[in-house]
C-alpha cells in the first residue's frame, strides 16, 4: 500500500508538472488554454506506466530517466550563464572604443569647421572686389556684343546701300535677308531699341528694293497685257522684243521670291502690332481658323491693279456695288479667274518652278482674289441679317459661286473658299430661320394648291410607280434642295443643325397630312385619301433610302462623335450605340411615326372595303347550300347568282385601288383583302351553313373559278391567300369514302390521345398533308365533315 501510494504520489506531480500551462511536452512554454495538455498527460503514462497503474516496475526507470534529462538541462544552463559575461564584455568595450572615436573626429570637424570660417571671413572682401570685377567685365561683353551687333546692322546696311547704287540687286537681297535672319535671331533679345532700330532698317531698305522690284515687275507686266480683264483673244507672248521681255519677267519674278522672307516676316509684324502693312495682299476679316501662309510676293503685286478695280466698281457709291446684286461682284471675280488661268500657267508657273516654289500661280492668284470677296461677302451678310429676301439671294450666290469655284476653276478643297463666313453664329442663325420660315410658307402653298393631291406623272406609267401626289413630291424636293445647300459646309455641327430642321418640317408635313386624312377619313375610297396614303409612303420611302445614303451616314456618325443633342434628342445608350455601329439611322423616329400613320390609314381603308363586299355577300352567306342538287345533275357549272354583287364588288375595289395606290401599298392592300375576305368567308359562309355534295361543289366553284382568279392579275398562286377557304372546300368536296375514313382517323386519333397522354402515333396531321390541308387543325377538320349532309344512312 506504501509502494502504490508513492506511486500514486508521482503520477500526480508528473499531473501537475505537465499540467503546468508554461511548459509543453518539449519542454517548451504552452498556452494555458491548450487543448492537447490532458490528452498529452495520459499518452505519456500509458507509454511510460503501462495499463498497469499498481505494478511498479517501470518507476524505477522513469525517475532515472527523468534525473538524466534534469542533470543535462542544468548544465546547459550553466553553459549559457557561464558564457554570457565574456561576449557582453566585448560588446561594451568596442561601444566604448567607437565613443571615443566619435568625439576624436567631432573635436577634428570643429577644428576644421572654425579654421574654414576664418579663412572664408578673410577672403570675403576679395571674393566681393572680383564679383565687381566680373560684373564690369560682363557688362563690357554685353556692351561689345550691342556695339558688334550694331556695327553689323550698318554694315548690312551699308552694304544695301552699295548695291543699290551699283544695281546690284542680288547683293542688295541678300544683304536685307540677313537682316531678316538677325530679326529672328533676337526675337527673344531683351534689347528693344535695338529690335526697333533693326526693324525700322530692314523696313527701310525692304521697301526700297520691294518698290524698285514692283515698278519694273509693273512695267513688264503692262508690256504683257496684264492685268487681262477680258476673254484673251491674242496670243499672250507679244511679237516685238518677246524674248528680252520674258526674260526680264523671270528675272523680276526669282528676285520677288528671294524677297519673300523678309516681306513675310515684315507682314507679320505689321499685323502683329495692329497697323496696317504695306503690302498688295488682302487682310481679309473673316479667314478661317486654318490660316494659309501668305500669299507669293509677285502674285500680290499682281492683284493689285485687280484690287484696285474691285474696290472701285464694289465699294463707295458706284451703282455697281448694290447689295440686291452680290452676284456682279462674285461674277466679276470668277471671269478674272477664268481669264487669268492661261497667263498664270504659262507665263508665271515655268519660272516658279525653275525657282523651286511648290506653288501654283493660278491657285495663288485665286486666293488673292478671294481675300477680296471674302471682305465684300462678310461686310455685306453683316448687313442684310434684317432683310430675309436679300440675305437669302446673297446665301445662294454664295453657295453658286463656291460651286463654280471648285469645279470650273479647280480651287482645291483644302482651301477655305467663302462657305466658312456662313458659319458665323449670327449668319448661321438667321440662315436656318429663314430656311425654316420658307419651308413652312412653301408646305401652305403646295398643300393649298389646286393639284396638290394629283400626280404629275399620272398620265405617264413608268414613272408614276410611286404615285406621290404633287405636294408630297413638291416637299421631298425641298428637303433635298436644302440638302444640297448645306452639304458643302466645311463643319459637321452646322450640317447636323440643318439636319435636324429637317426632321423637324418632315414631323411638320406629317401632322398636316394627319389633320387632313382626319377630313377625309369619312370617305377612305376616295381619291384623296388615297392620295395622302400614297404621300406618307413616299416620304417614308426617300427617308429610308437617305438612311442607306453615304453623306447622312457620314452625319451620324458625326452626331454620335459630338454628342448632338439636337439630332440625338433624349436617345438611350442602345439607341445611341446602335447608331453608331450604323444599325439605325437618324431617320428612325420618323419612319415609326410615319408607318404607323400608313398602317392605321391601310387600316381604315380595308375596313370599308370589307364592310362594302360583306354587305354585297350577305345574300351569298344565306343562300340555300343544303338543298343544292349534286355536280353530275347539272350540264355545266356556273356562278352562283347570289356570289355576283360580291364578286363585282370585289372586282371594282380592286381594279380602283389598284388605279389610285402605289405599286407597294396596293400590293399590301390587296393581299390584306384577301386574308380578311378568306376570314370572313370562312367564318360567314362555311361555318354558318351545312353543305350538300352539290353545296360543297357549287362553293369550291365559286372560289377557284371566280373569286380567285380576281386576284390571279397580281400574284401566280392567288389560292395560297385563301388557305381557309381553299381547304375547307378541299374537305368538304371529299368523296364519301374518304370522308368516313378521315372522320374515323380523326375520332381515333382524339380517344388515343386522350388515353395515352397525348401521345399518337402517326399524327392526323400527315393525313391532312395528303389532302393538301396545311392550315386547319384536325378539331377544325372535324367541324367542318359535320357540315356535310351526305352521310351514309342521312
Amino acid at each position: 500500500m506504501a509502494a502504490l501510494t508513492a506511486a500514486e504520489q508521482t503520477m500526480n506531480k508528473l499531473t501537475d508538472t505537465f499540467s503546468d500551462p508554461a511548459y509543453s511536452q518539449h519542454g517548451e512554454p504552452v498556452s494555458a488554454d491548450s487543448g492537447t495538455l490532458q490528452d498529452f498527460v495520459v499518452d505519456f503514462l500509458e507509454r511510460e506506466v503501462g495499463n498497469d497503474l499498481k505494478s511498479l516496475k517501470n518507476v524505477g526507470n522513469l525517475l532515472k530517466k527523468l534525473r538524466e534529462e534534469n542533470s543535462v538541462l542544468e548544465e546547459q544552463v550553466l553553459t549559457v550563464s557561464s558564457s554570457v559575461p565574456p561576449k557582453v564584455s566585448e560588446a561594451l568595450s568596442a561601444a566604448e572604443e567607437a565613443r571615443c572615436s566619435l568625439e576624436d573626429l567631432q573635436q577634428k570637424e570643429r577644428l576644421i569647421s572654425n579654421t574654414l570660417h576664418q579663412h572664408l571671413q578673410g577672403a570675403q572682401p576679395w571674393m566681393d572686389n572680383l564679383g565687381q570685377t566680373l560684373n564690369q567685365v560682363d557688362t563690357i561683353e554685353r556692351h561689345m556684343k550691342y556695339l558688334r551687333c550694331l556695327q553689323h546692322i550698318e554694315e548690312l546696311s551699308a552694304a544695301v546701300q552699295q548695291c543699290l547704287m551699283t544695281s546690284s540687286v542680288w547683293e542688295a537681297i541678300r544683304a536685307v535677308d540677313s537682316m531678316a535672319a538677325l530679326d529672328a535671331g533676337l526675337n527673344q533679345s531683351g534689347c528693344s531699341h535695338l529690335q526697333d532700330f533693326l526693324r525700322e532698317t530692314l523696313h527701310f531698305w525692304h521697301k526700297i528694293i520691294k518698290d524698285r522690284l514692283s515698278s519694273d515687275f509693273e512695267k513688264v507686266l503692262t508690256q504683257l497685257h496684264w492685268p487681262i480683264i477680258s476673254p484673251p483673244t491674242q496670243s499672250l507672248t507679244p511679237t516685238a522684243n518677246g524674248q528680252e521681255i520674258n526674260s526680264q519677267l523671270e528675272l523680276l519674278v526669282t528676285q520677288l521670291l528671294a524677297l519673300q522672307t523678309s516681306d513675310d516676316l515684315i507682314s507679320q509684324r505689321a499685323l502683329a502690332s495692329g497697323h496696317g502693312a504695306p503690302s498688295a495682299q488682302p487682310a481679309s476679316s473673316a479667314t478661317p481658323p486654318s490660316q494659309a501662309p501668305p500669299l507669293c510676293l509677285p502674285i500680290q503685286i499682281m492683284l493689285l491693279p485687280l484690287s484696285r478695280r474691285f474696290r472701285y466698281h464694289f465699294y463707295g457709291n458706284r451703282q455697281t456695288n448694290s447689295l440686291s446684286k452680290p452676284e456682279w461682284y462674285l461674277t466679276q471675280v470668277l471671269m478674272w479667274m477664268g481669264n487669268s488661268s492661261t497667263f498664270m500657267e504659262e507665263k508665271i508657273q515655268p519660272i516658279l518652278d525653275r525657282a523651286g516654289a511648290a506653288i501654283s500661280a493660278r491657285v495663288e492668284l485665286c486666293r488673292g482674289l478671294l481675300c477680296l470677296v471674302q471682305d465684300k461677302v462678310a461686310s455685306d451678310a453683316s448687313r442684310l441679317l434684317y432683310d430675309d429676301v436679300l440675305f437669302c439671294h446673297l446665301v445662294e450666290e454664295v453657295l453658286q459661286f463656291e460651286k463654280e469655284l471648285r469645279s470650273n476653276q479647280n480651287y482645291p478643297v483644302v482651301l477655305p473658299g467663302l462657305l466658312h463666313l456662313l458659319l458665323d453664329d449670327a449668319v448661321l442663325q438667321k440662315w436656318l430661320t429663314v430656311e425654316r420660315k420658307m419651308a413652312v410658307e412653301k408646305m401652305d402653298a403646295m398643300l393649298s394648291a389646286e393639284g396638290a393631291w394629283s400626280s404629275q406623272y399620272k398620265d405617264i406609267s413608268d414613272m408614276d410607280e410611286l404615285k406621290a401626289p404633287d405636294c408630297a413630291e413638291t416637299f421631298m424636293t425641298l428637303l433635298q434642295v436644302i440638302t444640297e445647300r448645306y452639304r458643302g459646309l466645311p463643319c459637321p455641327s452646322a450640317q447636323l443643325k440643318f439636319l435636324g430642321l429637317q426632321r423637324e418640317l418632315v414631323d411638320d408635313f406629317r401632322i398636316r397630312l394627319t389633320q387632313v386624312m382626319k377630313e377625309e377619313s369619312r370617305c377612305p375610297l376616295g381619291a384623296r385619301y388615297c392620295a395622302i396614303l400614297n404621300a406618307v409612303n413616299y416620304i417614308s420611302t426617300i427617308l429610308g433610302d437617305w438612311g442607306d445614303n453615304v453623306f447622312f451616314l457620314q452625319l451620324q456618325q458625326a452626331a454620335v462623335s459630338l454628342g448632338e443633342e439636337t439630332v440625338l434628342g433624349d436617345l438611350g445608350v442602345m439607341e445611341v450605340g446602335r447608331l453608331a455601329s450604323l444599325e439605325g439611322s437618324l431617320f428612325e423616329g420618323l419612319l415609326a411615326l410615319l408607318d404607323r400613320l400608313k398602317g392605321d390609314m391601310m387600316g381604315r381603308l380595308l375596313e370599308w372595303t370589307m364592310r362594302e363586299i360583306t354587305e354585297k355577300a350577305r345574300p351569298y352567306g344565306q343562300d340555300r347550300w343544303l338543298s343544292l342538287p349534286s355536280q353530275h345533275d347539272q350540264s355545266t357549272m356556273s356562278l352562283s347568282s347570289s356570289a355576283c354583287p360580291m364578286m363585282l364588288c370585289v372586282r371594282d375595289r380592286l381594279l380602283n385601288l389598284h388605279q389610285v395606290l402605289s405599286l407597294s401599298l396596293f400590293q399590301l392592300a390587296w393581299q390584306g383583302l384577301a386574308e380578311r375576305l378568306d376570314n370572313f368567308l370562312y367564318q360567314d359562309v362555311v361555318l354558318s351553313n351545312h353543305f350538300s355534295d352539290g353545296g360543297a361543289a357549287q362553293l369550291q366553284f365559286d372560289m377557284t373559278r371566280n373569286l380567285f382568279p380576281l386576284f390571279g392579275h397580281y400574284c401566280k398562286r392567288p389560292e395560297n391567300f385563301f388557305k381557309h377557304v381553299k381547304e375547307a372546300c378541299i374537305i368538304l368536296c371529299l368523296n364519301v369514302g374518304s370522308a368516313i375514313l378521315l372522320r374515323d382517323l380523326l375520332k381515333d386519333s382524339e380517344e388515343e390521345t386522350r388515353d395515352m397522354g397525348g401521345i399518337e402515333d402517326p399524327p392526323p396531321e400527315s393525313a391532312l398533308n395528303e389532302l393538301g390541308v396545311y392550315c386547319l387543325a384536325p378539331c377544325d377538320v372535324q367541324i367542318l365533315l359535320k357540315l356535310r349532309a351526305s352521310w351514309p344512312g342521312q
